[in-house]
């Protein structure tokens, strides 16, 4: 019989009765934080951390796990972080209700069919692809050097590329390979599963991606905007949140989202979008910050706002963490003291998520930096939420 194991991030930690093999399994695949029970033979402290999802564990000599983690905030504010920080000029509250589904998987997968069912609700989208072929007849370009290299005098066949104008296009094939990458994973009701099937068939006969390949290069375009949706959870469905990893005879198999780097980019990107108006430029884990003079020392902040002038002007780090009773890590404020040194600059901002803490100012003795430590709630609506982004890039201009 299959173990299920049902977690909620970041809760306090559930103690269950699982084999030793199961044990050792759920410790070695890093998901949750596992260890014997001390005090209890037969018994493991499960703890779930900022990776939500859910997930089949291959046991060798056991049942599979079906390892199962809830986000602390609703289904649907998750889904805004994530479209927000993918697209967040194409983004619109309530693209999907979601509201329903109180599990991740079920509501991405949910969440796919409906966009994709509208993507390609009035046919599929076509477009050129350059082709190459051997052929006796001349279309579109003579391939030169190929022609020499392989028929060196004989006029026939000749190699050629053209432009085809077909459904195989990259947007297409990426719509269709994470149509089947869902299909594959545990936890997706039948329902859906069946919409995303028929999907599926209409995407029959564009080529499907091989594994372990690059993705295809897709651009927004107003000729594939009605695709644009579809394709950014496409992309996040095929990218770093996949699991999909055998190590040994441990075999893992699911999907999960890193609360960590959602919350990041999500809170990058509002920033950005928040101080287009006042001039300069926002760089998203920004490169080329160094804290010693021989550039030896390598840091990569979250965000960084330059100037007009390419000088930097605010400096800001996500933290999703909560406030605990003891207060916020002292070694984020100083990270944060380092970033302000090599930056040059006299003010430094720590954004964290969940937390209802007031906003706090630290001035750092014989050196007047004054680090800032803010906590948004993301429990709030998507409206008022990127209104208290908007009132922090405000008080950075300020302040920088």
């Amino acid at each position: 019989m299959t173990a299920v194991v049902e977690l909620v991030e970041h809760a306090r930690p559930v103690t269950l009765a699982l084999p030793g093999a199961v044990g050792r399994a759920l410790a070695a695949s890093r998901i949750v934080d596992a260890a014997p029970d001390p005090y209890t033979a037969g018994q493991w402290r499960l703890k779930a951390g900022s990776k939500v999802g859910a997930v089949t564990v291959g046991v060798p000599g056991a049942e599979p796990v079906v390892l199962r983690i809830t986000p602390k905030v609703p289904i649907a504010r998750l889904f805004f972080l994530l479209g927000y920080s993918r697209d967040p000029r194409g983004w619109r509250d309530g693209e999907v209700d979601v509201a329903e589904h109180r599990e991740v998987l079920p509501a991405l997968a949910y969440a796919y069919e409906r966009l994709l069912g509208r993507a390609i609700g009035r046919g599929l989208l076509q477009g050129y692809r350059e082709t190459t072929d051997t052929s006796l007849v001349v279309r579109g370009r003579i391939r030169q050097a190929e022609q020499i290299r392989r028929r060196f005098d004989a006029p026939l066949p000749v190699e050629i590329s053209y432009d085809e104008f077909t459904t195989d296009t990259a947007e297409n094939r990426l719509l269709r390979a994470a149509a089947e990458r869902l299909l594959c994973l545990p936890g997706v009701d039948r329902d859906t599963r069946c919409r995303l099937l028929r999907q599926r068939t209409r995407l029959a006969e564009v080529t499907p991606l091989t594994p372990g390949r690059p993705l295809p290069v897709w651009r927004p375009t107003r000729l594939n905007a009605r695709y644009h949706q579809a394709l950014h959870l496409a992309r996040a469905v095929l990218t770093g949140s996949s699991v999909e990893h055998g190590a040994g005879a441990l075999r893992i198999d699911g999907f999960l989202f890193d609360m960590n780097r959602l919350f990041e980019d999500f809170l990058c990107v509002a920033l950005r979008e928040a101080l287009i108006p006042y001039g300069g430029r926002g760089s998203l884990q920004a490169s080329g910050v160094h804290l010693d003079e021989d550039d030896a020392i390598r840091m990569r902040p979250d965000f960084v706002w330059y100037g007009e002038d390419g000088v930097p002007r605010a400096v800001a780090d996500a933290k999703y963490k909560a406030e605990k009773p003891g207060g916020y890590p002292d070694a984020d404020l100083y990270q944060m003291l380092a970033y302000c040194t090599a930056l040059g600059l006299s003010e430094g901002h720590l954004v964290y998520a969940r937390g209802r803490a007031a906003h706090a100012a630290h001035r750092v003795r014989r050196s007047g930096v004054v680090l800032h430590q803010h906590a948004l709630d993301l429990d709030r609506t998507p409206s008022l939420l990127l209104a208290e982004v908007a009132e922090l890039a405000r008080g950075m201009i300020r302040t920088g």
